[in-house]
């Protein structure tokens, strides 16, 4: 199951991300927004973060802007790897060497086609483990 999470501003792109998830037959949550109306990205993102720490979700996919906003407010959560991507092999190299279980995309900066790739990418790439997973452990799973 995957998560889905954004803001006013990376409401539209989520929307197309939702047709292109039903295309390929991934189950998925819509956390919200529900329209494109002026709302606030943290609202959303704690909405997803709670579904994957209760098991509801593995991954997550969430949109603001620029990503900045909500990337922030998930990686807030200790048991969130959120990773602003803006490239496919930005995506990519965030699950094989971090184990990133949500994908944040700039709504703002990227077209659909590419948010397409981007999310080809996060979906098809598994975590490498190795000497990867050892730096994964390093980060914090609970409050410093």
């Amino acid at each position: 199951m995957i998560g889905l999470a954004s803001d006013h501003a990376g409401y539209e792109l989520k929307e197309k991300l939702k047709t292109l998830l039903q295309q390929r037959g991934l189950l998925f949550e819509d956390y919200g927004t529900h329209s494109a109306a002026s709302c606030d990205y943290p609202d959303y993102a704690h909405k997803l973060v709670k579904a994957i720490e209760e098991g509801v979700c593995q991954r997550g996919v969430a949109v603001c802007g620029s990503g900045t906003g909500i990337n922030i407010t998930l990686n807030k959560h200790s048991k969130i790897r959120a990773a602003l991507s803006w490239i496919p092999e930005i995506a990519a190299l965030s699950r094989s060497h971090n184990d990133a279980n949500v994908l944040v995309l700039p709504g703002r900066f990227i077209q659909v086609e590419l948010a397409e790739k981007i999310l080809g990418a996060f979906l098809a790439t598994p975590f490498e483990g190795g000497r990867h997973q050892q730096r994964v452990d390093k980060i914090p799973t609970t409050q410093l």
